[in-house]
């Protein structure tokens, strides 16, 4: 970011707002993707999202790997997939839960999914599911799918699954809710339950357990001269000058280690750890492919707007070359990032100035 002190100020709030809530956000959503798999993720969460946040909270979902949302004006705004099923008040509001679907169906007898565990999931909502399945069949229609909202969603999905095959409903989806994450998620997936549609809500939109993400914006330049701030941690310590991302890849493309470095660098030999010098990793040699675009200059946007679909293949694709080692949930093999040997010694020239140790 570049420009006069006064307008780079006031955008910082803002900036930091956006960026850091929705990584936080998306990378819940990728971490969910990636144990689902090829099975259907929506985004339930607007009811215990932050506020108006769940707008933005939905739509970084889906960057992440969430195929729909639930939250129509996130959909509205954003040209999200929306879907829905029913609730459980629907169903309580009729004498009877059979009444209920049937209802359901007759206005919904193309998208009709019907939530089963209201009052009995095996013995009162899974039978009467079949009925109307049935019923839907001989009017010429398929019912989509069930849902099951609470209890031990291994055991009841396993059941749901054998009586809907019994009845000859082998096409019925089974989607299930309530407190999923990717741990939960995974856990099924090893119990093999049946399951074809994931609805993600509370613990997506917030980012458990993680309620931030802690970027900063800091200033690092004024007048082309570099500025840093300077703190008795070195890990809180800034980098100083004008600066920019350089990734590093195999020669599939996989991805291998970030540096930071001066702009005006244009290839480096090796890049350190930020604050243990004897660390280093040789990239010469490797690809690299600088990171940062230009998206606005003069106040006025430069670069094409992509759709929130297009960014969420860009990075589906881009989570594809980051190795496994990276993405496993216990014991992850943390991603390299260091800077430049130029940057370094810059960064150590101005804390010694500044320390009166010159």
């Amino acid at each position: 970011v570049e420009g006069n002190l006064l307008e780079t100020q006031i955008i910082e709030t803002m900036v930091l707002n956006v960026l850091n809530f929705q990584s936080l956000i998306a990378t819940k959503a990728a971490r969910v993707r990636h144990v689902a798999g090829d099975r259907a993720v929506s985004d339930f969460g607007l009811r215990r999202a932050h506020g108006f946040g769940g707008v933005h909270a939905s739509r970084a979902a889906v960057i992440g790997g969430c195929d729909s949302t639930s939250n129509m004006l996130a959909a509205f705004q954003y040209g999200l997939k929306a879907v829905g099923t029913m609730a459980h008040s629907f169903v309580q509001s009729f004498d009877d839960e059979l009444t209920a679907f049937r209802e359901y169906a007759r206005f919904n007898p193309a998208h009709c999914i019907l939530l089963v565990d209201t009052y009995d999931t095996l013995r009162s909502g899974l039978p009467n599911a079949i009925k109307v399945a049935k019923e839907l069949e001989a009017e010429g229609h398929r019912l989509v799918g069930i849902r099951i909202d609470s209890g031990d969603l291994a055991y009841l999905s396993k059941k749901a699954r054998q009586m809907l095959d019994e009845a000859g409903l082998q096409y019925v989806k089974i989607a299930v809710s309530n407190q999923l994450d990717e741990y939960v998620i995974r856990s099924l997936n090893e119990q093999q339950a049946p399951i074809d549609f994931f609805g993600v809500g509370t613990r997506l939109v917030t980012g458990q357990p993680d309620a931030a993400l802690d970027g900063v914006y800091k200033l690092s330049a004024l007048n082309d001269q570099p500025r840093m701030k300077i703190s008795d941690t070195l890990i809180k310590s800034t980098l100083p000058g004008k600066k920019k991302v350089v990734r590093y890849s195999n020669g599939e493309g996989g991805f291998l280690a970030d540096a930071i470095v001066l702009e005006e660098e244009q290839q480096i030999d090796c890049m350190y750890h930020p604050f243990e010098k004897e660390k280093h990793l040789r990239v010469s040699g490797l690809h690299q492919e600088e990171l940062f675009i230009k998206v606005m200059e003069d106040g006025e946007i430069i670069t094409d707007q992509k759709t929130v679909e297009e960014i969420a293949e860009f990075s589906r694709h881009r989570l594809a070359l980051l190795p496994n080692e990276h993405k496993r949930f216990e014991y992850p093999h943390i991603y390299k990032v260091g800077i430049s040997k130029k940057l370094m010694e810059a960064r150590d020239a101005m804390v010694r100035q500044f320390r009166g140790e010159d």
